[in-house]
C-alpha cells in the first residue's frame, strides 16, 4: 500500500507534530512496508482459529472495592508545587 507524504502530513497535523520533508518521505516509505507486511497477514488462512482478545489464556484479576483511609487535605497540600490557600495552583492552560 502507498503512502504518501501528503498523507503523513495530514496525520502529523492531526497528531500536532510537525516534520522535515525528508523526514515526512522516510515515514511515508516506513509506513508504507509496515502496511505492505500487514497485507501479506491477510493471506493466512485463519479459519480454524477461534477468535480471542489475548494471545495467553489470562484472565484479569481484579480486586473488590473496599473503603479506605483518605489522605488529609494538609498533608496533600504539602506535596503540591503551589498551593493558595486551601487549593492547589496549576499553570494557566487556555489563552
Amino acid at each position: 500500500m502507498s503512502v504518501t507524504p501528503d498523507d503523513v502530513r495530514h496525520v502529523a497535523e492531526l497528531a500536532r507534530l510537525s516534520f522535515s520533508d525528508e523526514e515526512e518521505q522516510r515515514m511515508a516509505d516506513e509506513l508504507g512496508q509496515i502496511l505492505d507486511y500487514v497485507e501479506t497477514l491477510d493471506e493466512l488462512d485463519t479459519s480454524g482459529v477461534s477468535p480471542m482478545s489475548h494471545v495467553l489464556d489470562v484472565t484479569n484479576v481484579v480486586r473488590p472495592d473496599q473503603v479506605a483511609s483518605r489522605i488529609d487535605r494538609a498533608d496533600a497540600l504539602e506535596l503540591a508545587p503551589d498551593t493558595d490557600g486551601p487549593h492547589v495552583r496549576v499553570p494557566k492552560v487556555v489563552e
